[in-house]
Formats: structure tokens, C-alpha cells, sequence
């Protein structure tokens, strides 16, 4: 688990240090560079932190001497490589009975020797989570469409580790984090006009785009060839299977072989010669998380988040209660970190580790987490992250099954309700909008006149389509001309045509965007910005693909989220944990946008702020303001990715990013 980075093209001599020191915080334990001139010029960098191999052979960027391999020395194959493989010794036991010879104990050593051996399509055996480039130099002996010099890059099925790109007059420079990239003067830094828009939608960007123009993601379960200094192939060599097929058996027989794959992913991912720790909020997949690794053998050290006092419940209950029972049931020592709203003097902070203008507080929870868990001594957490996107975890599912409902309402009717929810959305709330529950009802028909698919793509919004382009400047206005925000979700609900159930395309978007693009963006990011890797057992390929073929009606059942997971877990997990309900893993932001917040806001959305910036119209922008404070609208959330936006593009934008991460404004 580490920090990775490199080039291939006319870069000037210390981009590889510049870009290697950035990233020091993702690894504590090492450096390594490695520099070619020949056949292109390449660099390619190393921050390690130590987990599997302790020694100095696991020292990197690696190379190999091994008949087997064709390869003597780094100038034949070398390795720069972020992740962990859960299943390498499985790996290596099969490319030692081929007559490879390995020189250390690490799982990086066995990508070397399995490219040796397969090519590329040593992909489709890898059970684990990274993101590496691999450096082929040999003169004979190479995959066919491999030339010598080329770099064969991919990052993991599910998008668990980041790995980002950017192609310039130069050539082609990588790396785990944008910062890095952006140690290349020649990278685009101009703003990405659909990247804002994806912002303000999502809160996130899907991949491959960010909010640069110049700087792209390598999407889950894609690879691509560098060669020359430029692209010459991009392709997915993993899709999520879901096609329709559905497991015939009785639920119970399912509930207990999800059960046995469950804490089968846990156990394999329990590998580690260092501590092992994990979070617990109390909630349904982190303590069955916890649950499965006692169920190991492991007594792991847990890490919980919980409000001060005077916290009333608010938009997320107190998860400190519930994570206590279940530490106290399940024999494990639990450190809680307990927070308020002084929290959000790390907002620049967590923006600066992030490397993209997320708005959402919830990393801030990860990233105070992985601190503490750094601290006392335990670089490695599980995490319960992917059970709401495997098994039917949110309200939004809830919700889309709901539509079963009101669907049989004439399609006049329905515009109708489109219309008047969507004016209570834009600015008719008259103070109502403070009520969970109206936000939740008005959400639910804004969008009710939309044909499926891009209905799909509408739970995922956090604001209306028309409330975003009042806040455009004329100039992004004009720049985005057609450009809808539900494009990359329709592109991707196009490949699968053969599942038509709403409830799985719906599990579809969020295993391939949400997931990726959100939730694993910053749990990776807070992890390694202290040095800390954060592993996620649902996210084990084959626990995924045995839950596509699950039955929607089993996995939200009779209005119960997760039904077939809290049923295959009972017994493990506490039932007060089964019975709790959904919180999300954040904060009160609505209440802090409203006061604690508002000094950094006035700073960051002043007018003179938003004008020079040019993205948004100030005005615009100082009315949903108004209209937030006031409850007739919802903008919280969108008042914090304009926020988000301007902080990050002072850190990125305006400057070069440095090694020392703002404290606070």
C-alpha cells in the first residue's frame, strides 16, 4: 500500500523527485526512483508503506531476476505498484510450479511474474485492491501488442485505489493523487466546464473526468498501454455482471452462502504483517466487519466517531451508542473520537488530501479515524464501505421501490407533481425545507415525469437541474451548451441491457460511480494522508458477483433495506445493530451551513470571491444562500460544493500544490 508515480516523455530532469516527495505522506517507510532514456524517457516513483514484507526486498520500483521471466534487473521489467493482492501466495504457489523464481515475500513481486507469464490478462486472477504500472524493457519475450519501452498501467476492478493521468505536449505523466500530477508545468489546469456541473449534480465526478481539463481517473477495472510518451490503448478488461441471472435457490440457502463468502472475504483479507484494526460505527456492515474477524481469530483494535454533548440526533443519530454495544458484545477494544462542529477548520485540509472538491464532511470522520489509528500503532483498517451498494442499503432504494406505488398514475398527473415539487425545490418551500421529511417527498416527485433510465440517474442529484444553471457563470453557461449531467450514468446503465430490474440497475450506477467516484475516493484518501490502508470486504470480487445474482426482492424486502444480509449476519451482529436505523456516516451539516460554517462561507462565496473565480454568477450564488438559511430551499449541500470548489482550486488551480497541507483559511 503505497504511493505511485511516473512519466514517459520529455519532462524536465526533477518532475519524478517532485512528484515522488509529494506523495510522501501515502508512505512513510521508503522511497525509490527509477529513470530510463531509452527507447522514451520514463521516470517512475515510489512511497512505500510496509504491510505484506517488511524487508528491504520489497523495496520498489521492483525488478525481477528470473529465467521464467525473461528479465534481469530493473532495465528489463519494473513494477511501481500501490494495493494489496489478498490471493498472491495463491498466485505465487501456481508461478512457482511454472519455474519462476521469486526473491521476496511481497505480493508486488508475484504482478511481475504473473505479467511474465500471462500478459495482461493476468488481470482477470487478481483478487485485491491496487493501482501499478509496470515497465516492460526486455528485448524478446513480451505479451503480444507490447513493444519494448511501453508501460502497462491498470487499477482494480471496483476502483478501491486511485490512479490518475494526464496527457501533454510532453507526454504522459502519472499517479496516485492529482497533486502529483500536477508537478508537470505542462498539465492542462484550465477548468473543465462539464466537470462543474458533474460537481454540483453528483457532489463528485465520475470517472474518467475531473474538474481539470487536462487530468483524467483511470476508471475501475480498466488498463491502458502508454507508449512514446502517449496512449495507444485504453480498454476494460472488468465489468460488474449484471445480466440478469438470478440464484433459484430458497432464501435461506442464499442467506447462508452469502454468510460463508462474506467472512471468507474478511479472512482473506486479514493478510498483513502489521496490526490490523477496523472502524465501527455501529451499524450493520461495520459490525459484521468486526463480527467476521473474531470469527478468524482476530481481536481487532476498533475506531468510532460520536457527537459532543448537546447533540440532539439531529440528520444522523449518534452512532457512539450502538458501537459500543457492539465492541462490548463482541470482546473488542473500541477508541471513540468524539467531535463538534470545531471540526471544520480541517475542511481545507481534508479538500487538500481529497484531490477533489467532494462536499461532503464524512471524510473528515475518516480522516480524524485513521490519525487515531496511526497513532496507536495500526496501519492497516477494514471497512464496512460497498454494503449498501451490494445489498439495498439506502433510502434512494427504499424509495425506487416505493415508485411500484404511485407508477399507474396517468403520465399528466405526474407532470404535474413534477412541476410543483420541482418549484418547492427551486424556491417555494416558505421555511419548510429544515424538514427531513419534506426534502425526502419533494426529492421523490421532482423527478416523476422522467422516462426510467434517467430517472435512475436523478437519485443520485442533490439539486434540480434548473437550480444549477441559475448559479452558472454566462461563460460555463455557454461552455456546456447540451451537456447533461445524467450522460455518464446512461452510458453505463446502456452496458447492461439484460438486466431490467430498476432496483439492480439502480446497485449497478452505484458500484460503478457512488462508489468509486465517492465513498472509496475518500476513504483512500484520508487513510493514506496518514499513512493508513483501508480495506473493503464487500468489495471481494467474488462476494460482488455472487450478490448480482441475489434477488432484488430479497435484498429490499417488504420496505427492509439489506433484508438478505441482516438475515445471513444474524446471530453474528448484536440485533439492536439489525433493528437500528440507516445514519449516514457524517455530520449536522445543514445545521452548521446555517451557523459555524457561514464565516468560512462568506469568505469563500463573497461576491468579489465568486466573480474572480468565474464560474458561477454572484448573485446567484448569494441568493441560494438566502434561500438555504431561510429553509425555503435545500442548498446546503450545494452551498458546500461552491465552497468546495473555490478552496480546492486556491490549493490547485491557482498554485502548484506543496507538501504542507493547509490548517485552516
Amino acid at each position: 500500500m503505497c504511493g505511485i508515480c511516473g512519466y514517459q516523455g520529455a519532462f524536465d530532469p526533477g518532475l519524478i523527485h517532485r512528484m515522488t516527495t509529494i506523495l510522501q505522506h501515502r508512505g512513510p517507510d521508503g522511497e525509490g526512483i527509477a529513470e530510463w532514456t531509452t527507447p522514451t524517457p520514463t521516470g517512475f516513483g515510489h512511497r512505500r508503506l510496509a504491510i505484506i514484507d517488511l524487508s528491504p526486498s520489497g523495496h520498489q520500483p521492483m525488478a525481477v531476476d528470473c529465467e521464467a521471466c525473461g528479465a534481469v534487473g530493473l532495465d528489463d521489467l519494473a513494477l511501481t505498484y500501490n494495493g494489496e493482492l489478498y490471493n498472491y501466495q495463491e498466485l505465487r504457489h501456481d508461478l512457482e510450479a511454472k519455474g519462476h523464481r521469486f526473491r521476496s515475500k511481497t505480493d508486488s513481486e508475484v504482478l511481475l511474474h504473473g505479467y511474465a507469464e500471462y500478459g495482461t490478462d493476468f488481470l482477470g486472477r487478481l483478487n485485491g485492491i491496487f493501482a501499478f504500472a509496470i515497465r516492460d524493457g526486455r528485448t524478446r519475450g513480451r505479451p503480444a501488442g507490447i513493444e519494448r519501452g511501453d508501460l502497462f498501467l491498470a487499477r482494480d476492478q471496483f476502483g478501491i485505489k486511485p490512479l490518475y493521468h494526464a496527457v501533454t505536449s510532453a507526454g504522459v505523466v502519472f499517479a496516485s493523487e492529482v497533486k502529483a500530477v500536477l508537478q508537470a508545468v505542462e498539465v492542462d489546469r484550465a477548468i473543465d466546464p462539464v466537470g462543474v456541473q458533474m460537481h454540483l449534480a453528483y457532489l463528485w465526478s465520475p470517472a474518467p473526468r475531473t474538474l481539470l481539463k487536462g487530468v483524467e481517473k483511470l476508471e475501475p477495472g480498466y488498463a491502458m498501454i502508454v507508449r512514446g510518451g502517449r496512449v495507444a490503448r485504453r480498454w476494460a478488461y472488468y465489468d460488474i455482471p449484471m445480466d440478469g441471472r438470478r440464484d433459484g435457490r430458497p432464501e435461506e440457502a442464499i442467506a447462508e452462502e452469502l454468510r460463508a463468502r462474506f467472512q471468507e472475504a474478511v479472512r482473506r483479507q486479514l493478510v498483513s504483517d502489521v496490526p490490523v484494526g477496523a472502524f465501527l460505527s455501529g451499524g450493520v456492515d461495520s459490525t459484521a466487519v468486526v463480527a467476521a474477524m473474531r470469527a478468524a481469530g482476530a481481536t481487532p483494535h476498533c475506531f468510532a466517531i460520536g457527537f459532543g454533548a448537546g447533540y440532539d440526533g439531529g440528520e444522523n443519530p449518534d452512532d457512539l451508542p450502538y458501537a459500543r454495544q457492539a465492541a462490548r458484545q463482541l470482546g473488542v477494544p473500541l477508541t471513540e473520537i468524539v467531535i463538534g462542529a470545531e471540526v471544520i477548520r480541517d475542511l481545507p485540509r481534508m479538500l487538500y488530501y481529497l484531490d477533489e472538491p467532494q462536499a461532503d464532511i464524512a471524510p473528515i470522520n475518516a480522516l480524524l479515524i485513521a490519525e487515531r489509528a496511526r497513532e496507536a500503532g495500526i496501519p492497516v483498517l477494514l471497512s464496512g464501505a460497498g454494503g449498501d451498494d451490494l445489498f439495498a442499503g439506502y433510502r434512494r432504494h427504499r424509495a425506487l421501490r416505493l415508485e411500484r406505488s404511485w407508477a399507474w398514475l396517468p403520465r399528466p398527473m405526474r407532470q404535474g407533481l413534477a412541476q410543483m415539487a420541482g418549484r418547492m425545490a427551486e424556491g417555494t418551500g416558505r421555511g419548510l425545507m429544515h424538514r427531513a421529511s419534506l426534502r425526502r417527498i419533494v426529492k421523490a416527485f421532482t423527478f416523476a415525469d422522467l422516462e426510467p433510465d434517467p430517472r435512475l440517474a436523478s437519485y443520485l442529484w442533490w439539486s434540480p437541474a434548473r437550480l444549477r444553471e441559475r448559479l452558472y457563470s454566462p461563460a460555463i453557461r455557454a461552455a456546456l451548451g447540451a451537456a447533461r449531467a445524467e450522460a455518464p450514468m446512461l452510458a453505463s446503465l446502456g452496458r447492461i441491457p439484460d438486466e431490467r430490474d430498476r432496483l439492480n440497475r439502480m446497485l449497478y450506477l452505484e458500484m460503478k460511480h457512488f462508489l468509486p467516484d465517492h465513498n472509496l475516493n475518500y476513504t483512500d484518501r484520508m487513510g493514506m494522508a496518514c499513512g493508513v490502508e483501508v480495506r473493503v470486504p464487500f468489495l471481494d470480487p467474488d462476494l460482488v458477483v455472487f450478490s448480482t445474482t441475489i434477488p432484488p426482492a430479497m435484498k429490499l424486502k417488504c420496505g427492509e433495506t439489506k433484508a438478505i444480509f441482516k438475515r445471513a449476519v444474524r446471530g453474528m451482529v448484536p440485533e439492536a445493530v439489525l433493528r437500528r436505523p440507516k445514519s449516514g456516516f457524517g455530520a449536522p451539516l445543514r445545521t452548521w451551513m446555517r451557523n459555524d460554517l457561514r464565516p468560512m462561507m462568506a469568505d469563500t462565496l463573497s461576491p468579489d470571491a465568486v466573480r474572480r473565480r468565474g464560474l458561477f454568477d454572484p448573485t446567484a450564488v448569494q441568493e441560494l444562500a438566502r434561500l438555504d438559511t431561510s429553509g425555503t430551499v435545500d442548498g446546503s449541500y450545494t452551498l458546500l460544493a461552491l465552497m468546495s470548489i473555490e478552496l480546492w482550486c486556491r490549493m490547485f488551480v491557482d498554485k502548484t500544490p506543496t507538501e504542507a497541507p493547509p490548517r485552516g483559511l
